[in-house]
């Protein structure tokens, strides 16, 4: 049995849990579908290590142990649900074949494949990766994303069952690369929810923040030469460095030129930038290392004066010139902000007006309009575009600053 000294022993089998149970299912499901069954097997396989594993201490092959209970478990599941001749067939298929067969890290990826599968809605592959990978509770995604328990359950339910029937692997050299771009767009949309949340009192949820990155890591562990996720991982990592300093002390918004850059942690910075240098060798940019390059430009920069804006602009018309065949009104908005800093407000406000039919009635476009029109000194005008972003916001905190800001023209 391993030893679990110098930390408290729920504790070490709890994270010793979190960090296998992707693996365990991922095995399972691989070799013999049923997703939903494998993963009730998982959880009662997960719920008698917990109970146990404190007393006993823990296996010296936990991931094995694991997959020979819920191997077991899925075996009586299968036999309850199924008719006697396919019973039989399944049984002695599954009959401790999983306790010979040494699980590979290679089953997290393959699991987020599947959670990422094109046949599921977008909330669905949030809801299920953050459930089946994270390891998070209906409860925990439901408080995270604000959405009442039985909307984050019922998403759940309908993606395992559209999963039900379809078999486990890895996607074929076709679809690979289209299948690892959407797991990737997943990430990030859990990162970007998590860093700046789309609604609520909080500006910042770090738990969702925290997985994505803990997921993207486990993505490049196994993928290591894709500049994607080195980029993604960058970016993540150079954005969430500067989460110290977003908020005042009363959850206030405190804008990026105006933060204080001592509290950004200088060590995530270091390995943000180093991943992107390396990303950037690793074939042609893509819009994640592109949008990294951004970031660390940002995060250089010692004072907001600092800040190399021409590069930035530069960068930007490369990631909008990218995806010019999908445009990203996002990337074009901060395009925006760069072409502002280095070309004058009013060269800000044509391009923003050029952009506005692709994001009508839009908070951000809004507070990027009232912020130029402040600067050429149209106060009315600014106090009005100040007012409209801060009615179109679900962000309590958003909303506050924005307020405020239209407070301080009034005066």
């Amino acid at each position: 049995m391993a030893d679990m000294s110098g930390m408290g022993k729920e504790e070490a089998v709890e994270d010793l849990l979190r960090r296998h149970a992707p693996q365990v299912l991922g095995a399972l499901v691989r070799r013999y579908g049923h997703f939903d069954a494998a993963e009730d097997a998982v959880q009662e396989a997960l719920l008698a290590a917990a109970r146990q594993w404190p007393e006993s201490g823990t296996p010296d092959n936990p991931r094995g142990w694991l997959i020979r209970v819920a191997s077991r478990r899925l075996t009586d599941l299968l036999r309850a649900d199924e008719a006697r001749a396919r019973r039989e067939e399944t049984a002695a298929r599954l009959e401790l074949r999983e306790t010979r067969a040494a699980p590979s890290d290679d089953d997290t990826l393959t699991l987020l494949f599947l959670c990422c599968d094109p046949v599921l809605a977008p909330a669905a592959r949030v809801a299920l990766t953050l459930r089946a990978v994270g390891g998070l509770t209906t409860a925990e995604i439901a408080r995270a994303h604000l959405v009442p328990e039985a909307t984050i359950a019922q998403r759940i339910s309908r993606a395992k069952q559209k999963l039900k029937d379809r078999r486990f692997h890895q996607p074929g050299p076709g679809d690979r690369d289209a299948r690892l771009a959407t797991v990737l767009q997943v990430l990030y949309l859990i990162f970007n929810e998590g860093y700046t949340a789309t609604s609520g009192p909080d500006l910042h949820r770090a738990d969702l923040a925290r997985e994505a990155i803990r997921l993207t890591r486990a993505v490049r562990r196994l993928l290591p030469r894709e500049g994607a996720v080195t980029g993604l991982l960058a970016l993540m990592l150079l954005t969430e460095a500067r989460s110290a300093a977003r908020t005042g002390p009363h959850g206030e918004l405190i804008p990026l030129d105006e933060q204080d850059r001592t509290l950004w942690d200088a060590a995530a910075i270091a390995e943000g930038t180093a991943l992107v240098e390396e990303a950037l060798t690793e074939g042609p940019p893509g819009p994640y290392q592109l949008q990294a390059a951004i970031a660390a430009l940002h995060d250089e920069a010692r004072r907001a004066g600092d800040t190399d804006w021409p590069q930035i602009l530069a960068l930007y018309d490369l990631l909008v010139a990218q995806s010019a065949g999908s445009p990203d009104p996002m990337a074009e908005l901060g395009r925006v902000v760069a072409v502002a800093m280095v070309h004058g407000p009013d060269s800000g406000l044509a391009a923003l007006a050029a952009l506005e039919p692709r994001l009508p009635h839009h908070h951000r476009l809004e507070a990027v309009r009232a912020h130029l029109l402040e600067r050429t000194g149209a106060t009315e005008a600014a106090l009005t575009a100040y007012r409209t972003a801060a009615r179109l916001t679900l962000s309590v905190p958003e909303r506050h600053y924005l307020e405020t800001k239209a407070a301080r023209l009034t005066k």
